[in-house]
């Protein structure tokens, strides 16, 4: 039962990655966007009709276009990439509202079918024939998805897209949109976080600010307030390594927006989720009465990032409500903390189980079972998380400062899952991704940790690879 409930939180977070996988890349264009929107829409801090202008053609033509070529290109490369951006041309063109969820489904069908097609052609070309075969074949297909996306997809994607509307909006009319919390806040410890933030809530707030100028639906997930009071309960409350790393994680956290550095605190003390439900339900209360909203995805999900996508007038419903999901979360946090009696409440007993067990067969070294693969002629280190850019970005950065310092020729990066290189080495990963990980390159030494901020294996990895 356990591993059957193991693959299946795996495929969905694969299917929450492949999501989060279109929309990551082209945050850039998302936040472009929205300080355009904040800035020079009617309501805006500097209001102008020229430059307004271009929030139209932005939200309904290039962020779903950026989104579908990605999504084409994860599956099949460059191809798949103009293959799927082309196809949902037909569902743009064909809807009334931005088409996130069309591009997100008819950009990688493009790369799939492209893919698909390729791999019947494939050495039936005859020489001098390929450019002409590859580009007709693509341009073809393009052509009938777009033809079908505007007839077909297109209108059922709206109608799924009004239901989706239609439900939000009703919950956030009957006043229970802070229960949301009792879902989101659970599916964020277990990595499902970009799911439920690109796939869901970001798609349906860009309809909001496009009819509103803000929406609500871009706080759910990312209020960095009920994290940070956590982080804060455990300065207080902690013991040991749990203590001491709180701080960091809190400042990373918090003004970094790097979510997924208190997942651990969480996950050794499982019933803390039931504090983060509170600040996020209280937060998003708040937010509620004051009618807070941003105006595109904070992404990061840092205050600073908060701050720039708050639109004009906003600021003390959205400070407040951050505000209060941090003492919310903290109080509920710290009671928990406080009562607690098991001596095994601090994070160092999971994170240096294997140091303090050496010999003998733990949770992690059963995960560690790689020890066995040789640590010579190691190369290239990946650190390895859903997106590629949070929590592995800073483990990949303190590996490398003890690579650097003992003196070794290794390559040490980080990716997201999906992107793992096929000559890794060795990969790390949260040991709730090890799965996913090792089913994208099981050739490699695969580490899981507890925590990406200090973690033991980081010297043992250091150690083996100078005695080897």
């Amino acid at each position: 039962m356990e591993r059957a409930e193991g693959g299946f939180k795996a495929k969905v977070q694969k299917f929450g990655s492949n999501l989060s996988g279109m929309v990551m890349p082209n945050i850039g264009a998302f936040i472009a966007w929205g300080i355009i929107t904040a800035l020079f829409i009617p309501t805006g801090w500097i209001p102008n009709e020229k430059f307004g202008s271009l929030v139209d053609p932005m939200i309904g033509y290039l962020l779903p276009l950026l989104i579908a070529y990605t999504g084409g290109k994860i599956v099949h490369g460059d191809r798949g990439g103009v293959v799927g951006a082309t196809a949902t041309m037909g569902v743009i063109v064909g809807a009334s509202v931005p088409m996130f969820l069309g591009a997100m489904l008819v950009g990688p069908l493009g790369g799939f079918l492209m893919k698909k097609i390729d791999k019947v052609l494939e050495g039936k070309i005859k020489s001098g024939f390929e450019m002409l075969v590859n580009n007709f074949s693509a341009g073809i297909l393009a052509a009938v998805l777009a033809l079908i996306s505007y007839v077909i997809i297109g209108p059922l994607v709206l109608a799924l897209n009004n239901v989706l509307a239609a439900g939000v909006g009703a919950i956030i009319n009957m006043g229970i949109l802070p229960l949301a919390h009792i879902f989101i806040e659970p599916a964020k410890v277990l990595f499902l976080n970009n799911a439920i933030n690109h796939g869901i809530l970001g798609p349906l707030g860009i309809e909001q600010v496009a009819e509103a100028g803000k929406s609500i639906l871009f706080m759910l997930e990312t209020n960095p307030g009920p994290g940070l009071g956590i982080l804060l309960a455990y300065m207080l409350f902690g013991k040991g390594t749990s203590k001491n790393t709180a701080y960091g994680s809190a400042i990373i956290h918090f003004l970094g927006g790097i979510h997924e550095i208190y997942f651990p605190y969480i996950l050794m003390k499982p019933s803390l989720i039931l504090a983060a439900m509170a600040g996020g339900a209280s937060g998003t209360l708040i937010f509620s009465i004051f009618k807070s909203g941003l105006v595109a995805t904070p992404s990061p999900g840092s205050i600073f990032a908060y701050l720039a996508m708050t639109p004009r007038g906003g600021y003390i419903g959205v400070l407040l409500g951050v505000l209060v999901s941090t003492i919310v979360s903290f109080l509920v946090a710290s009671a928990i903390l406080k009562v607690a009696k098991e001596p095994n409440d601090d994070i160092s007993t999971a994170v240096n189980k294997m140091e303090e067990m050496k010999g003998k067969k733990s949770s992690v070294s059963h995960t560690l079972r790689d020890e066995e693969k040789s640590y010579k002629n190691v190369k290239k280190i990946i650190f390895a998380c859903d997106a590629g850019m949070g929590s592995s970005a800073m483990g990949a950065s303190l590996l490398r400062k003890k690579i650097t310092e003992a003196g070794l020729d290794v390559e040490v990066i980080n990716k997201s899952i999906n992107d793992i290189p096929d000559d890794a080495d060795i990969i790390i990963t949260h040991k709730d991704l090890t799965q996913r990980a090792r089913a994208k390159n099981n050739n490699a030494i695969h580490l899981s940790v507890d925590n990406f901020l200090g973690s033991p294996v980081y010297d043992e990895i250091v150690e083996k690879l100078t005695k080897n």
